[in-house]
């Protein structure tokens, strides 16, 4: 039996399960909100062509208007200034793309303190318990955001002194980035950065930093309590837009069960 034949037959048989730990992407779905003179991104939205009537009397379709950091999507290299030299979405490896992925679990931590920020002990201790992390792989941060995902407000968690939502220390960032062989970080939040970014040194550590290494973030993930610590396999599917910087993407994981 080929490998390939293989692995159709594990999923056939449910040996192998796929997991998908993508947001639907609606006209709700959470974004970014940056505060003035920022320029910000537009909300999800589907624009009718036809659909089923004297416009098109057979098929259906729509224009979608959309940014390319809105729900799920992918952060490549060159959407931040560090990494403006690195690789645009259509040219991230596929080998970045498929890659193995481990899931460290921040949700308990973080639902004492929404402001909680990752640090290097936290990602060592957890290593101690499962191995390194994987050679040219991810590193998904399971805080627990993605139950908010359904309600904007909740999500961003904005008040008066700013958004409270988990990230990564800026030394943790300078580590992940350039001590370990991960090919990206991924999140649940709607940035791989903390709500409170803009306080850390550098400012918006994991976009300066790990983008700035030529590495990749994913975010706006769900269902990362589905995962193992170890074993899984992920599959990334951003557009190939040539010269964009990140892409809306459908996440999917493969576990052994």
């Amino acid at each position: 039996m080929s490998l390939l034949t293989e692995v159709f037959a594990a999923l056939r048989e449910q040996r192998l399960e796929i997991v998908d730990l993508t947001a639907p992407l609606t006209s709700s779905t959470p974004v970014l909100r940056l505060p003035e003179p920022f320029a910000n991104t537009i909300n999800f939205q589907l624009e009718e062509i036809s659909r089923y009537d004297e416009r098109g009397p057979r098929w259906y379709w729509n224009n979608i208007h959309t940014g390319e950091h809105t729900g799920t999507h992918l952060d490549a290299p060159n959407h931040w200034l560090s990494g403006k030299d690195g690789p645009d979405v259509a040219g991230v490896s596929l080998r970045t793309l498929v890659a193995p992925a481990v899931v460290l679990d921040a949700s308990a931590r973080v639902a004492e303190d929404p402001d909680f920020l990752l640090q290097i002990d936290d990602v060592r201790k957890w290593q101690e318990e499962h191995g390194p992390l994987p050679d040219g792989g991810w590193l998904l941060y399971r805080t627990g955001w993605d139950t908010r995902s359904d309600d904007a407000d909740e999500f961003l968690n904005v008040d008066d002194t700013g958004s409270h939502t988990p990230g990564v220390a800026a030394e943790c960032a300078r580590w992940l980035a350039e001590e370990t062989p991960i090919a990206g970080l991924g999140v649940e939040t709607v940035g791989t950065d903390a709500g409170r970014a803009m306080e850390l040194d550098p400012m918006f550590p994991c976009h300066e930093l790990i983008l700035g290494a030529g590495k990749c973030g994913l975010t706006q993930l769900r269902n990362l309590d589905r995962l193992p610590a170890t074993g899984a396999l992920l599959l990334v599917s951003p557009l190939p837009i040539v010269g964009g910087s990140g892409s809306p993407a459908r996440v999917l994981a493969l576990v052994e069960r």
